[in-house]
């Protein structure tokens, strides 16, 4: 599991003084950045060497999140295809659970507009990061 912890800015709050829920979005992408260096170490955007794209987001606000204090953005490795992974992220605040949200992303080929395998060594690193099974 990774960790980041977000300190809040101002302009993150909407007028009840809560933290707008479009900011989770942003937050939820930093803290993908680990996982991201996975297949791009240095992070190097082109579209001839970038591995990885978008497929899907959701979130679900189950607390609410203040101005006041951080936020710790927990991230993991929910499952592992063939061609694509799905990552699972939650935000937490003062000890309470108040977002969860997941992206599934898969490994392409921009030059040849296709999915590719995601290859062993990566896929045995993602394995590491594997959200622990529920009972």
């Amino acid at each position: 599991m990774f960790t980041l912890t977000v300190t809040p800015r101002f302009g993150n709050i909407d007028g009840l003084g809560h933290i707008n829920n479009t900011v989770l979005s942003e937050w939820f992408e930093l803290a993908r950045n680990p996982l991201f260096r996975i297949f791009s170490p240095d992070l190097h955007l082109a579209h001839d060497s970038w591995p990885l794209i978008m497929a899907h987001t959701d979130y679900d606000f189950v607390g609410q999140l203040f101005f006041q204090h951080d936020v710790e953005i927990r991230t993991c490795v929910s499952r592992i295809g063939n061609a694509s992974f799905t990552l699972y992220h939650e935000a937490w605040q003062e000890g309470r659970l108040c977002t969860t949200g997941s992206a599934v992303i898969v490994h392409y080929d921009f030059i040849n507009n296709k999915s590719m395998p995601i290859p062993a060594d990566k896929r045995k690193i993602l394995e590491g990061h594997l959200k622990p099974q529920e009972n």
